[in-house]
């Protein structure tokens, strides 16, 4: 009707000129911003209501459980999230077998050494062709643990006798004689090499139950004519800023869970004679919890070194009170690894062995300690004193 009134009013002859009307949008695009926005929001929402995530979408790690698996097969692992946003494959627990890093520090200098070192898992398999990578093992003198293959005294032969190096006992029993133990070994394949080839047969190596293949290294030693040891890592005052490694034998575990770790400790390598304390001062001082280490390795035909590290030491009565073969260090060679103080101890063991008829020494596998030792060595005939191995050594003590 306005339209209408308005074309009445209109002179005639004139055509009235219409107002041209501004096209609106709907929606500004504030308000289109804010629509696509409640849309977003509102998918979200459904896909966290709807969407089977317990965890409401947080950062997560799949790891496999060890369970029981037919023989022969393997578990399948579950990828870890963690490797897609970091673009690094996700750290996991060791398999049975798989290899893992562990830091060992040193007691005495506090150096920091990168291990390598299988898993502690058992497996079958490895446990049981373990034994057949090492030469010149007595198979009967080998029992199955869940761990591999570990000593045992069997038809009348203990390891102890076995696997002792060669040498004259009736001559020995005539005249002083010192042995030199090297400590540490199996940790740098490249120092554990020098102290086999560049020392006589005569020295005996103490192995540590770490490095990538302990095996391969003591084998090479026994193949040159060496005696071994096992090194079982014990609990220092300082445990655990003074960490010896994984499976160390704790005061505050019960004599059963030392036994297992010690079994595991003793499954790494096969051919020793004896096994010695690594570290170990709180551990080695404390009769309840070294009685039944003690006992559990004469029953099993070995003998026993101690360190001298520890002066309060309960090795020697208890491995005595089990007829055990022992020994402890007298002198530590390399304690201040300078030439000139590893001389003055070199000495030191000579007087000892010269007053007391025998006199046992301790030290590294340092290149200096390896090569003043080796010097020292050479001179021993001249001195009228012989070099012989660790368990010639017992042997003489115990029977004098």
């Amino acid at each position: 009707m306005a339209e209408a009134a308005d074309d009445l009013s209109t002179p005639l002859g004139q055509k009235r000129l219409r107002r041209k009307r501004r096209f609106r949008l709907p929606f500004t695009v504030t308000q289109a911003l804010a629509v696509l926005l409640g849309l977003f929001l509102v998918t979200f929402a459904g896909f966290a209501i709807f969407h089977d995530n317990p965890l409401g979408g947080e950062p997560i790690v799949r790891i496999a459980i060890p369970a029981s698996t037919p023989a022969g097969e393997k578990m399948a692992t579950a990828p870890s999230a963690a490797s897609e946003v970091d673009a690094k494959p996700a750290a996991k627990p060791p398999a049975a077998g798989e290899q893992k890093t562990i830091t060992i520090i040193d007691g005495s200098s506090g150096a920091r050494h990168d291990v390598v070192i299988s898993g502690d898992a058992p497996d079958k398999a490895t446990a049981e062709a373990a034994p057949a990578l090492m030469a010149g093992i007595d198979p009967r003198l080998l029992e199955k643990s869940r761990y591999g293959m570990i000593p045992v005294v069997a038809d009348g032969l203990k390891p102890f006798t076995v696997y002792a190096a060669e040498a004259d006992r009736a001559k020995a029993a005539r005249m002083p004689v010192v042995a030199i133990v090297i400590g540490g070994l199996g940790v740098g394949a490249a120092k554990t090499t020098d102290a086999i080839m560049k020392l006589p047969a005569a020295v005996t190596l103490a192995f540590t139950p770490y490095g990538s293949d302990p095996g391969k290294l003591a084998e090479r030693a026994r193949a040159q004519r060496h005696e071994i040891l096992l090194q079982v890592p014990m609990e220092p005052y300082d445990y655990p800023d003074n960490d010896p490694g994984p499976q160390t034998l704790l005061t505050t575990l019960a004599p059963e869970q030392n036994l297992d770790r010690l079994y595991w400790h003793l499954s790494r390598f096969q051919g020793y004679a004896g096994i010695a304390n690594f570290m170990g001062a709180r551990f080695v001082a404390a009769d309840a919890v070294m009685q039944p280490i003690v006992r559990e390795a004469a029953k099993r035909g070995l003998g026993y070194f101690d360190d001298g590290s520890a002066p309060r030491s309960a090795a020697a009565a208890l491995a005595g009170s089990q007829a055990m073969p022992f020994a402890r260090a007298d002198v530590s060679i390399d304690a201040v690894p300078t030439a000139a103080e590893i001389d003055r101890e070199l000495g030191k063991l000579e007087s000892l062995a010269k007053e007391h008829g025998i006199a046992v020494g301790v030290a590294s596998a340092l290149p200096i300690s390896i090569e003043r030792i080796g010097v020292w060595i050479k001179t021993l005939d001249s001195h009228g004193i012989m070099l012989v191995p660790l368990t010639t050594a017992m042997l003489k003590s115990k029977s004098s």
